[in-house]
């Protein structure tokens, strides 16, 4: 029987508190638009390192692009930005991410807002962040219906970026370059294996032993509550209202 978490943590702040560690020491944090609970992971580091790493929000003024997009891949190719963060409709267990169409392209059942600079930025980050709250067996398929932006490439293409691991509203999945494959590396409290293998499409590696995701410590909880939740809200009004109470009438 799986743990259940605590009453008093929120889903979103688990999960930030899990991207917070698994972006380290990283020297640049960016985060694109649409993509509150990243944000609040990279704020959350950014708190608890003391000011680093430093933190790019797309659509804030924290940050130093002057040239949103065009700037940011810039300093991508630079090798200026340590870790990003990519979703998609899709992803399928080579990594491989789909945000263009389901079905047939000609005739799509789904249309998608496009890939932007996924492709380019998941050759030049050296660590991708896959990010989905909709763990399903439609989101994570065996092979996604576009490749908008590949998880890995042949041998002979130079690449410095790629995806590390996905983490979505059930568990974490590790990822092996090398392998070309996930592996779970842990369940989040409230779920459990089964329940991520019957959730997932694709083939993952399974260890021995699957440890539960470890709930955020109470200094983290108190830094994304007090210190981060008042700099989300310029970004994510709503988000911060709604999971923090910043902003919500008394």
């Amino acid at each position: 029987m799986a743990a259940a978490p605590p009453n008093d943590i929120r889903d979103e702040e688990l999960l930030a508190a899990v991207i917070a560690d698994l972006i380290g020491n990283a020297r640049h944090v960016a985060v694109g638009n649409a993509s509150p609970v990243p944000a609040t992971a990279a704020l959350l580091a950014h708190a608890r390192g003391g000011g680093r790493p430093y933190v790019s929000l797309l659509g804030s003024r924290r940050q130093f692009f002057t040239d949103g997009g065009v700037e940011l891949f810039d300093c991508a190719g630079q090798g200026r930005i340590d870790v990003f963060f990519l979703s998609g409709g899709q992803i399928d267990g080579e990594g491989n991410i789909n945000l263009v169409s389901i079905g047939d392209y000609y005739h799509p059942t789904t249309r998608f807002p496009g890939s932007f600079g996924a492709g380019y930025l998941y050759y030049v980050v050296p660590k991708v962040i896959l990010f989905r709250t909709e763990h399903s067996r439609r989101t994570l398929v065996p092979r996604v219906d576009f490749i908008s932006a590949p998880g890995v490439s042949p041998a002979n293409v130079y690449r410095t970026g790629g995806p590390f691991c996905l983490i979505t509203n059930r568990c974490l999945f590790g990822f092996d370059r090398n392998r070309r494959r996930f592996h779970l590396a842990s369940v989040h409290p409230g779920h459990d294996v089964a329940e991520v293998i019957e959730h997932t499409d694709f083939e993952f590696d399974l260890p021995d032993h699957v440890p539960v995701t470890r709930a955020p410590d109470p200094e983290s909880l108190r830094l994304m509550r007090e210190v981060v939740a008042p700099e989300l809200a310029e970004v994510y009004p709503k988000f911060a209202a709604d999971v923090f109470g910043v902003g919500r009438a008394a």
